[in-house]
Parts: C-alpha cells; sequence; structure tokens
C-alpha cells in the first residue's frame, strides 16, 4: 500500500477513474496486435501478388487445415453449410487470427519478445503450410516469412511507443521531489514507470501520448488494408483467366450428341431441369483458391506404364475428334436426397482413344488425374477401356469450361463419383497401379472404386409444403449412371408401392425424372417415399446410410400437409 492511500480507500478498490483507464490502456494494447496483424496479412498478400495467387498465409493454412481435418469433421461441413464450407472455414480463420492478435498485443505490453515470437510463430506455420502443398517450390515461402517478419517489426514498433506513451502518463507535468503523483495518473502499467529513489516517478524524456499511439495504430491498419487489397487486386489481374477463356472457340464436335427425346422432362412446375445451367451445377472440392491457368500455358503430361508417354498442349487438344456426351454427375458427399447432381452436355476428346494412343502396359489398373493444385483422382483403368464414353473435356453445355469447373481441361467419366472420375484442371496423368498408388480422397478412408449408387429423389411437393386435398402431384428424380434406371415408385405412409409414370428414358448416363397423381389425399400429416429400380434390376435399399466411406443410401422422403 502506498503511504499516500489510507486503508479506507484501498478497501474500496480502484477508483472508476482508474478502471476506465485501464480498460482503455488494454483495448490500445489490444489494437496494436490486431494493426500488426493486419499488416503481415497485407505483406503476405503483396508477397502472393508476386509468387502465387493461393501463396497467402492464411490460404496456405487453410489448405492444409483442410488437407488435415477428419473425414467427418470434413462431411460435416459439407453437410451443414453446403458449398459456403470454405466461406466458412475463412471466415473462422480470420477471426481465430484475430483473437489471437488482439491477445498478442496485449502480451507484447508485458513481453514484447514474447510477442514478437507469436508473429514470428505464424510465419513459421504459414511457411510449412506453403511447403507442404504438392506444388510447392521454394518461393512459396516468401509470403508467409515476410508476413512473419512484418507483423513482428511492427507490434514491437507499436508496442514500444505504447510504452513510452504509458511511462510518460505517468510522470505529473509538476512532479517535485517529495511531492505525491495523482492516483490517475498512475493509471498506465506501474511496471512500464521509471521511479526515483524515493517513489515518486523519475523524470524522462518525453513519450507519445496515448492518443498518438493509438492513431499510428489506426493509420497502420488503414496502410495495411490499402496494400492488402492492392496485393489481391494484382494478383488477381495478373491471374485472370476470363479474357484467355473468353477467347476459346469450341471446334463443332466430330461426334455430336444425340438430340435429347421428346419426354424427358415432363411439365411439372418446380421439377429440376433436365439439363443443369452451368452457373447452376454443384461445386464440390478443396480449392480455396480457383486454380487460373492459361489455355496457352497449359499443357498435359500421359506418362506412367504406357510405350509413349505424351504431352499435349491445349491447341493440339481441341484438333483431335470432339465428342459430346450427356452425362448425370453426382458427389458423394451428397446425402439422400440431395442436391449435388446435375446434368450437362459435356464436350471434349476421347479419353480412352488418348490412352490407346499411349499404349497402356499389362499390369495397370489405375489412371491417376493430378490437378494444377496438387489434388489427386483414381479411376480403374478397366472402365476407360470397357467402350463407355469418357472425356478430357474443354466444354460444358455449349461453352468452354468455367473455372470453377475445371477450365481448360477436367476428366469425365460415367459411372463413378466425381472423386474417382473428375479432375478438375487437369495437368497430369499417370497410368499405374492401386497398389503404388492411393489418390487423395482413398488416402482418407473413401472407397476405391466409387461407383454410383442407385439414387431417387422427391422434387415436387416441396418438403412441409401445404398442398390442396383430393388430387396432388407429385415429381422427382432418379439416377443409377451407367447402368440406368427402370422403375420408380412411391407410396404413402408406409402403404403400398405404387409405381410412378416414368419420363422417357434418354440414356443411361442419365437421370430420369418422374411425376405421379396422388388421388385421394384426405386433409392431415402425410409422409412421402419414393425409391428406384436399375436396369439391372437391383431394387434401391432402404437402409439409410451416411455418404462416407462410399455413398449414402436409403429412401428419399417427404413431410406434406394435406388442408
Amino acid at each position: 500500500m502506498s503511504k499516500h492511500q489510507n486503508p479506507a480507500s484501498a478497501a474500496a478498490g480502484p477508483r472508476p477513474g482508474r478502471r476506465a483507464d485501464r480498460l482503455r490502456q488494454t483495448f490500445v494494447e489490444a489494437c496494436t496486435g490486431l494493426a500488426a496483424a493486419a499488416a503481415a496479412l497485407a505483406a503476405g498478400e503483396a508477397a502472393a501478388a508476386l509468387t502465387r495467387p493461393d501463396g497467402s498465409p492464411v490460404l496456405a493454412v487453410g489448405s492444409a487445415a483442410i488437407d488435415l481435418t477428419p473425414t467427418p469433421l470434413k462431411e460435416y461441413a459439407v453437410r451443414s453449410f453446403g458449398t459456403h464450407d470454405k466461406a466458412v472455414l475463412l471466415t473462422g480463420i480470420y477471426l481465430v487470427m484475430a483473437a489471437l492478435a488482439a491477445g498478442t498485443g496485449l502480451l507484447a505490453a508485458r513481453r514484447p519478445a514474447l510477442g514478437a515470437g507469436v508473429f514470428l510463430a505464424f510465419g513459421a506455420l504459414g511457411t510449412w503450410a506453403a511447403l507442404a502443398r504438392p506444388s510447392a517450390t521454394g518461393s512459396d515461402l516468401v509470403p508467409s516469412v515476410l508476413a512473419g517478419l512484418v507483423g513482428a517489426a511492427v507490434l514491437g514498433w507499436l508496442a514500444r511507443g505504447l510504452r513510452r506513451a504509458t511511462a510518460a502518463a505517468a510522470v505529473p507535468p509538476t512532479a517535485s521531489a517529495g511531492a505525491a503523483p495523482a492516483p490517475d495518473a498512475l493509471a498506465g502499467d506501474a511496471g512500464m514507470t521509471a521511479v526515483g529513489p524515493d517513489g515518486t516517478p523519475a523524470a524522462g524524456p518525453p513519450g507519445p501520448s496515448r492518443r498518438a499511439v493509438l492513431a499510428a495504430t489506426g493509420g497502420t491498419a488503414a496502410a495495411a488494408a490499402l496494400v492488402g487489397v492492392a496485393g489481391r487486386v494484382l494478383s488477381d489481374r495478373r491471374n485472370d483467366v476470363g479474357a484467355a477463356r473468353a477467347a476459346v472457340r469450341l471446334p463443332p464436335p466430330a461426334a455430336p450428341a444425340p438430340s435429347l427425346p421428346r419426354g424427358v422432362h415432363p411439365a411439372v412446375p418446380g421439377l429440376t431441369p433436365f439439363l443443369t445451367p452451368n452457373r447452376d451445377f454443384y461445386r464440390v472440392d478443396t480449392a480455396l483458391t480457383l486454380p487460373r491457368i492459361d489455355p496457352s500455358q497449359w499443357s498435359l503430361r500421359v506418362h506412367g506404364l504406357v510405350d509413349r508417354p505424351l504431352l499435349i498442349g491445349f491447341d493440339e487438344l481441341l484438333r483431335m475428334p470432339l465428342e459430346e456426351l450427356d452425362h448425370t454427375m453426382s458427389c458423394v458427399s451428397n446425402e439422400v436426397g440431395g442436391p449435388y447432381v446435375g446434368t450437362t452436355r459435356w464436350l471434349g476428346a476421347s479419353l480412352p482413344g488418348l490412352l490407346r494412343r499411349a499404349g497402356v502396359r499389362p499390369g495397370a489398373d489405375q489412371l491417376l488425374g493430378r490437378s494444377k493444385d496438387g489434388m489427386t483422382i483414381g479411376t480403374p483403368l478397366e472402365s476407360l477401356l470397357d467402350g463407355r464414353p469418357a472425356l478430357l473435356a474443354v466444354g460444358m453445355n455449349g461453352e468452354a469450361l468455367p473455372v470453377e469447373h475445371g477450365f481448360p481441361c477436367r476428366t469425365v467419366v460415367p459411372g463413378f463419383y466425381g472423386y474417382t472420375s473428375a479432375t478438375k484442371w487437369l495437368v497430369d496423368l499417370e497410368v499405374t497401379t492401386f497398389a503404388a498408388h492411393d489418390p487423395y480422397w482413398v488416402q482418407r478412408g473413401w472407397d476405391r472404386t466409387g461407383e454410383v449408387r442407385t439414387a431417387s429423389r422427391i422434387d415436387v411437393p416441396a418438403p412441409f409444403a401445404r398442398v390442396p386435398a383430393g388430387e396432388v402431384t407429385l415429381a422427382g428424380t432418379a439416377w443409377a449412371t451407367h447402368r440406368g434406371v427402370a422403375a420408380v415408385e412411391a407410396r404413402v405412409d408406409g402403404g403400398p408401392w405404387q409405381a410412378v409414370d416414368l419420363a422417357t428414358d434418354a440414356g443411361p448416363d442419365l437421370w430420369r425424372q418422374w411425376s405421379w397423381t396422388w388421388r385421394g389425399a384426405a386433409p392431415g400429416t402425410h409422409r412421402i417415399e419414393v425409391r428406384a429400380t436399375d436396369a439391372l434390376g437391383a431394387v434401391q435399399t432402404e437402409t439409410r446410410m451416411p455418404p462416407y466411406p462410399s455413398g449414402a443410401t436409403g429412401w428419399h422422403s417427404t413431410v406434406v400437409t394435406v388442408t
């Protein structure tokens, strides 16, 4: 207890003014950490603009987090957030970083070296994450190293100014030997205040005011935001392939797909379109930032267990005889009745023809596709040589592939979920064996084959819809890719199964739509179920299983209220 403080005031606790000053001090300390983090991120973005667009520390750490996340947690993210899962991940990373940065500011006010060490550790983490990527090069460490160094330097500068401001605030301008300082003047960090032999604050060089430090902190954050945004804009401009994609002129197919037969789509309002527009086609992948590949710089390497390795450029690919393929693609992460399925008219070169040109050697049983971002997709080789159409796709619904769907080239193989057949941003094809290489998703426990399961879905009426009594129109979609759908049945409230009206069959690689009129619908709440039978006679199983590890099973159902 100070000799100038009486017991009554000590018992009363800190004065309100002192508490408020302490809160202001804490706020400024936290802001120094946030400003230093902003400077670090800005430096990382600026450096990434000159190296690679996905080289910023946040994206590097986010990509590593995706790779290290346990499969059940990944499935939970897809199930809960759908195609927004990446935005949720990045938001979470930024929020955690903000909290850590604020805490680091508080730490640096007392232990400057430890505060700087936190930023250096962040830089080291980003460096590790960047170099852990399959496509990493030495230059990939620059953004994270620079971010760590800049963050540590800025934090040290701001924290040093704040300590000087705190010390200056603790020394009254008229302090004299033997005179006690005003209580509020000591509201700063006592451990940072120099004192003389008699216990009073010692005179020292004047320091900046705390307001000046806060202004410097805000200015640093604002400058960092401008640099970071400029770095991102520069990166986007340097890596924009929109103009290059728009300049692509797809040649007419040498083997056009037949026109879709009449009657493939029942005229039921609310029923999913038979062909899925590109803008509505689902996207499920691990890329936090889309790989952007200039087609003039793109090449495809074909190697491994082949007699004649190949290296193909984009112009050469377009000169090959191109084929059209109408195909329904689905994601293994799709829940029963889920949205991750769509039908597209693809355009591309024959993948089996390319393999025959390369000359597959005996003993090979896997085609391993590699994406620009390092993703690997493994397809059973025998399925590519059994006569089914499979493509090196360059077009989607009459236009060049959208960037988010694999521009400039991807693979499409009917009969399999995307995780074993659809390599987007394709740059490498290796003919190999399953014994030699486990692709990305197989390493994480997913089924090696990935054959599409028979599925059916109720699109109309919507879940929990209110419908009038009497006659109710039901409609939906069913698919059993590369086997085809032979029958669809529906039932109400667990009653007998009723055969529904099937739309025209457009082929085994396409979904089949259906409709049914439910007559005599009585008021009340009712449960509707649907099941499909594939062209081989196998009836869709009732057993409900989650997507992991080989695709969801079970009957889709919906509940409606008849009024």
